[in-house]
Parts: structure tokens; sequence; C-alpha cells
């Protein structure tokens, strides 16, 4: 309404040579019918969409990129972990193939949201009856809209559910929500896996983005990563708040719309840009450690698990047993108690191996054909 009173004055002054409103009313003549309670949601609905292409464009490219590093480092085998003890080996490119995958996904619950953008409840007046708007309104707006912006825009199927319910956006805010929580989970793996660098696991080197602590010299935080964990606390928060102030609306209008428009578009514009700088300074720099990771998995009780694949679970528990307590790796273990030959436990106590099911099978099919 401000800006309709600063249009009429500016009109009045033109037409009569002083401000007023003698000639142009801002109700009558500039607002024309329009409440703000179609235009604000209307105009929220619109705002999200490039927004949502940034968001998009985002995920698409730390996707390109996350697949890249998996390519990369396919042939890097590496202990796997689950519960932070040692699991099966896998190798560091199948790690980062997850990632890619989930980053697609991701990217296609944005794009199926998008239409939602694109409808509104312009011409739904005050309570979704059309009351107050000229005839022909409606038609001529979404037609004019649609025109401007290249898209295909429409109203509502039902304008008095557009006002009663913001549910759109509350599914807009829960995936934003699981965006920035999913880059969470990825900048905590990355976090972890270049621990150290002496004493962590040490599988990958992250990019330094500082030149090291205040107080330790050589220590280089993962700054990158510890942004992107909070901002998912940020953006958990805010979606918290939409939540909240869908819930509270009532009847015939939410008018707790402005908590739920200034937090979504808070989440929306972290999101957007953390994916830019996760990309850009975190994952496009990052390098495998190779000899670690071969390391860890060469040396790893999980091996055992051939064993139990092979002889029976209790034998390949009697094996993870007899390698810790002498010290050894699974394969030395393999041959000290006579389970394989020297040549049999090179092929089949091998990590690499083992990040292949179809080989995995074959091989210790092969292995009791013989015995």
């Amino acid at each position: 309404m401000n800006v309709n009173e600063v249009l009429g004055n500016a009109a009045n002054e033109r037409l009569t040579g002083h401000k007023g409103q003698d000639r142009v009313h801002p109700n009558t003549h500039v607002n024309m019918g329009q409440s703000t309670n179609d235009t604000i949601p209307s105009a929220t609905h619109l705002a999200a969409a490039p927004e949502i292409d940034r968001i998009v464009e985002g995920l698409d490219a730390l996707a390109a990129v996350f697949a890249a590093k998996a390519e990369e480092f396919q042939d890097v085998v590496k202990v796997g972990r689950t519960c932070w003890q040692d699991a099966l080996p896998l190798t560091l490119g199948q790690e980062f193939s997850g990632y890619a995958a989930l980053m697609r996904r991701l990217a296609g619950k944005f794009r199926a949201l998008r239409p939602g953008c694109f409808e509104l409840v312009m011409g739904g007046s005050a309570v979704g009856t059309g009351l107050g708007a000229a005839p022909g309104y409606m038609d001529a707006f979404y037609r004019k809209i649609s025109e401007l912006l290249g898209e295909d825009v429409r109203p509502m199927e039902n304008l008095f559910d557009g006002f009663q319910n913001a549910d759109f956006l509350v599914s807009l805010s829960g995936v934003v929500r699981e965006a920035a929580t999913s880059l969470s989970k990825i900048a905590k793996d990355l976090r972890l896996l270049s621990s150290g660098p002496r004493s962590g696991f040490m599988e990958i080197t992250l990019p330094a983005c500082a030149p090291g602590s205040s107080i330790m010299p050589g220590k280089i935080n993962p700054t990158v990563p510890e942004m992107v964990v909070q901002i998912a606390h940020q953006v958990v928060g805010n979606d918290v708040a939409v939540t909240l102030a869908y819930e509270e609306g009532e009847l015939d209008l939410n008018v707790w719309d402005a908590t739920f428009y200034k937090c979504l578009f808070e989440n929306l514009g972290l999101l957007a840009e953390e994916l830019v700088i996760f990309r850009r300074d975190c994952v496009e720099g990052i390098v495998a450690n190779r000899e670690r990771c071969a390391h860890e998995a060469e040396t790893s009780l999980a091996l055992s698990t051939v064993v139990a694949a092979t002889f029976g679970y209790p034998k390949g528990v009697e094996t993870a047993h007899y390698a810790e307590k002498h010290g050894m790796t699974v394969k030395q273990a393999v041959l000290d108690m006579g389970l394989m030959t020297p040549e049999e436990a090179e092929k089949m106590i091998d990590p690499a191996l083992m990040t292949d099911p179809a080989r995995m099978a074959e091989a210790i099919a092969a292995f009791r054909a013989m015995h």
C-alpha cells in the first residue's frame, strides 16, 4: 500500500501539478482490487522459483564433481567403517559415488517442486472469493504474467485452499532442510576422513582455506566442512519456525506468513551459497592418501569375513582373534593356521577383490570347488 500511495501521488502530480488523491486514488485506481492476502503469497511463490534454480544448479555442479572424484578414486581401496569400527573394504570412489547419487536425487526433488511456484492465488482478493477484483482481472493477470516470465503461471485449483494453507512452502522448506542436513552429513564424513595428519584417519587431504591454528603450527582446520555443518544447524532451526508458523494459521488466512517467508528465503539463500563454496573450496581440491588407505585395508581384521564366507562364521571369528592376538594381518593368520596356501591367501585375502561382489563370489566358489 505504501507503493500504491507513492504511485498515486506521482500520478496526481503529473495530472494536476500537485500531490494528493484528486484524480488518482491509491486504492481505487492503483491497487484495483488487489489484497495483500493474495499479492504477498503469490509474490513469494514466484520469488522462490529462481532460488530453486540456483540450488538445482549448485546440486548438479556438486554432483558432477563428486562423480569425477569417484572416477579418480575408483582404484583407491580402503577400509569401510560402520559404527566407527573397521568394516569390509570398499573403494574411496565407491564412497564418493554415493555422494554424487545423493546430490542428483536432491536436485530431482527440487525440480519436482518447482512447478508449484507458479500456482498462485492472485485474483482471490481477501479470502478467495475474488470480490473486489475487476471483471476479467484474473484472465488478464495470468496471461500477462505468463508472458513476462515465460512460464505457465496459473491460479490454484481451489483458491480457498490457497488462502488457508501454505503447505507448498512447508514442503519446499523440508527439502531445503533435507539438502542442508545431507550436505552436513557428507561434510562430517570428509572431516573424519581427513582427520590427522598423524593421529587420525587421514585417508584424504582437504584444501587448506586458512593459514592454520593461531597457536599450533601446521594444524589446518577443516573450515569449509565446519561451515556446512553450522549452516545445517541454522536451516533446521528456520525449518522448525516455518513448520510452526504454518501450523498456527487459522481459518481463512495464515497471518503468520511473514515468519515462514523470512525463514524460508534465508534458508534458500544459505543453501545456494554453501553449495558453491563447498564445491569450489573443498570438494574440488580433495586428494586421496593412497598409501594410507591401502595400509588400513590390508591390515583390517574385517578381512576375516572372507574366511567366514569360505569356511563358516566360527572359523572367521577364530582367524580374527588369532590375527589380533599375534599382531598380524588376516593374510598372515590364514597361513599360520594352515587354512590357505600362500597363493590362495594372496588371491583370496585381497581387499580389492572384496570391493567387487561378483568377483568375490566367483573366487569363493572356485576355492570351495578345489577343496
